[in-house]
């Protein structure tokens, strides 16, 4: 169902009054008069008390916990630097720069201890605050776990979106048996400036990201690039349904499976990243799967080759050894397992054994690099662009190969 997010509903919550004045009071008079929470998204978000006493106010904290996915509850207390008086007013920022930043929709929750020289003490009942991105005026649709927030385009554009994120869902199940836990949220923001404007210090690339331990994604999708942001939205929702199958707080995925997983989730891999890889495979000039157990270089051949291979990877696995054995690997990387020992546990060989495998898989079903129909030099420049697929950035050239039509 399709709903307006009232304006006024959001500010009212950002400036939610804690109490009423003189309704916090301890025994010997001291009083919280005024306590409110004000979010300047995405920068940071304000915190303001007032409060008086008949003897000098000497301490006072705030104590907040951001809501998010986690294997502790982590308080975070902070001590508001002042000068000791009957009558207090202060303020104190969390600063998202400090932090990383929060997505838009992360809830807050805090309360005051207040403390004055005769020892009273006052500490107020907690309040939960939602950091909301207010400078646009979202529409939603909610199907099942997932819901969508957007601002511009029509009903039609969203809807095209959803039945990418369902389809995702449904991919995702039938290959891997993995499915979403909890419910996510998805903003669609109009272009990948305006998301770049919702972020902290982001990469000029960005233009999609998931913040798996908060269930949200952000993309910037503009309603006449719909093909690319079907695809970005079927990338970062794989995120999410992997990472909260697998979480656990001991161990995480080797890089490849959980890249690879996500461009899998995408559907069939893309002509530019398939030369790359057939390319390399001409060459001999493939990574080991253990160097692909890490983080992705910065350099775009190289990631666009690391990409292509993590697809390669997963999709050898899923064909060969069927649905069944990667949701029992991706149970055993919930237990915490180690890389090669979990693999080891359901297949029978380490990442090692895996390499060797795939490398023979791939050596003997690979085409000739002029079958993909894909220039030397065309195919550089779309690997340079690449990581506009995967990262959001808009790429305007269009390759047409001789003898195709469309």
């Amino acid at each position: 169902m399709i709903k307006k997010t009232g304006i006024l509903t959001l500010v009212v919550c950002l400036f939610l009054l804690l109490f009423s004045p003189a309704l916090v009071q301890a025994q010997g008079g001291l009083t919280i008069l005024d306590s409110s929470a004000e979010a300047d998204f995405p920068s940071g978000l304000n915190f303001n008390l007032s409060a008086e006493s008949e003897v000098n106010i000497t301490d006072i904290r705030l104590c907040y916990y951001v809501d998010r996915i986690s294997y502790a509850h982590v308080t975070s207390e902070v001590y508001i630097e002042f000068v000791p008086a009957t009558t207090v007013d202060v303020s104190w920022t969390l600063e998202m720069v400090k932090i990383g930043g929060l997505p838009p929709g992360s809830s807050i929750e805090y309360w005051w201890l207040v403390e004055d020289a005769s020892g009273e003490r006052v500490e107020t009942a907690p309040v939960r605050v939602q950091f909301d991105d207010t400078r646009y005026s979202w529409d939603s649709l909610t199907e099942d776990k997932v819901t969508m927030y957007w601002y511009e385009g029509g009903e039609s554009f969203i809807q095209e979106l959803m039945a990418a994120a369902q389809q995702t869902l449904a991919r995702l199940a039938e290959d891997t048996g993995a499915e979403l836990e909890q419910p996510v949220s998805l903003y669609i923001y109009a272009s990948v400036q305006d998301l770049r404007g919702a972020m902290i210090y982001p990469r000029e690339w960005t233009g999609g990201v998931a913040f798996t331990r908060y269930g949200t994604i952000v993309i910037g999708i503009s309603p006449i690039n719909l093909v690319w942001g079907e695809g970005a939205v079927a990338h970062e929702l794989a995120h999410l349904v992997i990472h909260q199958m697998v979480l656990n707080p001991y161990s995480g995925l080797p890089t490849w499976l959980d890249e690879g997983l996500a461009m899998y989730a995408q559907g069939s891999l893309a002509p530019e990243y398939a030369a790359y890889l057939n390319q390399a495979i001409a060459d001999d000039s493939l990574i080991s799967v253990r160097s692909l157990s890490s983080p992705f270089s910065a350099y775009a051949a190289e990631a666009t080759l690391s990409y292509a291979q993590s697809y390669s990877l997963v999709e050898f696995l899923i064909s060969n050894y069927g649905q069944g054995k990667m949701l029992e690997l991706l149970n055993t990387f919930s237990q915490g397992s180690g890389y090669d020992a979990a693999l080891d546990s359901v297949y029978g060989f380490d990442m090692d054994g895996l390499n060797t495998l795939w490398r023979e898989h791939v050596m003997g079903q690979s085409p000739p690099i002029e079958e993909t129909g894909m220039p030397p030099l065309l195919t550089g420049i779309l690997v340079a662009l690449t990581m506009g697929f995967l990262s959001g950035v808009v790429v305007a050239i269009r390759y047409k190969p001789k003898g195709r039509g469309g």
